[in-house]
């Protein structure tokens, strides 16, 4: 069977195929009687709409770009909460009828590539997921004139983003611990060309600050290995500390082990923090005090972001709350 055209709807509902044409392409200017009489003809006929013909219409691919920007080493993109992320865009965008177009962006190379993929009209929007300092991606996209938000903050002033209170977070752990009486208390960044990393470095420093006590740090990269080596540097550096706080769950699970293999109780000798609150935080032995941040809602709300700047909505960034949840580690 030959498959109905728009002209034969229009037949059917008595109606111009101008006001078929405006119903199926979800216009809001459609009067609702004339909307009705066309989306039953639209059944009865059983019509599909001509994907490629609407888009030459509405300028629209239906498609979202959702480009992770990580390392071949994978510092993000390696995090168990990553899959939450993408799992979460993938049903939000879906939800609304919008294809995902997953692509990884390793290399200066597959930058470029990407650069070309969305200039060629491919997608309406992309979402940044995973952007390292110096990254050139967000400002050369937003050249381009097409919505992008990001995933956190990015270097590219002119990218609006959803990103945690990363600072806040932190300067409530560290507040945590200098209530439970910690008086040495040190810290485990995460690579610092990521702002998350430096902004939960600038709060742990900030809370300090205002007590008067000096900062110690050691560097991780938000790995279970690093957080157990940095622990193990600054037990050397300074054996009486009594606490830290790390910037993600996995590099303080790597705390942990180091603590119990050098002989520390916890938290009786060394108090520890973390920050994510991943599912295995409470499984720790002790149970891991954590900032507790969804992942899933700033997901959620960066696609929001993305979707209102694809129907010219506003470019303001959203700052997402986050709350301490205290176990037995402190």
């Amino acid at each position: 069977m030959k498959r109905p055209t728009l002209a034969v709807v229009a037949a059917r509902a008595g109606v111009s195929k101008s006001s078929v044409s405006r119903v199926v392409n979800g216009e809001t200017t459609v009067a609702p009687e004339i909307r009705d009489v066309v989306m039953q003809a639209v059944r009865e006929l059983g019509y599909v709409p001509n994907a490629a013909a609407r888009n030459l219409v509405t300028r629209r691919t239906d498609a979202v770009a959702v480009v992770v920007s990580d390392p071949p080493k994978g510092v993000v993109s390696d995090d168990p909460l990553f899959s939450t992320v993408v799992r979460t865009v993938s049903r939000e965008l879906e939800a609304v009828g919008r294809r995902v177009v997953l692509i990884l962006a390793e290399s200066d190379e597959s930058r470029a590539r990407v650069e070309r993929y969305v200039a060629g009209g491919h997608v309406d929007g992309v979402m940044l997921v995973a952007l390292h300092g110096a990254d050139p991606l967000p400002a050369a996209l937003a050249r381009m004139g097409l919505p992008v938000a990001s995933f956190n903050r990015t270097a590219a002033a002119d990218v609006p983003y959803v990103a945690l209170d990363n600072a806040g977070g932190a300067a409530l752990a560290v507040r945590h611990l200098l209530e439970r009486g910690r008086r040495r208390i040190a810290t485990i960044t995460g690579p610092l060309d990521l702002y998350e990393s430096r902004e939960r470095l600038e709060g742990y420093r900030a809370a300090l600050r205002d007590t008067g006590r000096r900062s110690i740090v050691a560097l991780g990269d938000f790995t279970r290995v690093s957080g157990a080596e940095a622990m193990r540097q600054l037990l050397e550096d300074d054996p009486d500390l009594d606490a830290v706080f790390a910037a993600n769950d996995l590099m303080a699970i790597g705390a942990l082990r180091t603590l119990h293999q050098a002989g520390r109780r916890v938290p009786d000798d060394v108090a520890v923090v973390g920050f994510d609150d991943i599912e295995a935080a409470a499984y720790t032995t002790p149970a891991l005090t954590s900032v507790r941040s969804s992942m899933a809602d700033q997901a959620t709300a960066t696609v929001r972001l993305l979707l209102a700047l694809i129907e010219g909505g506003p470019r303001k960034p959203v700052i997402m709350p986050n709350e301490l949840v205290v176990r037995e580690s402190s």
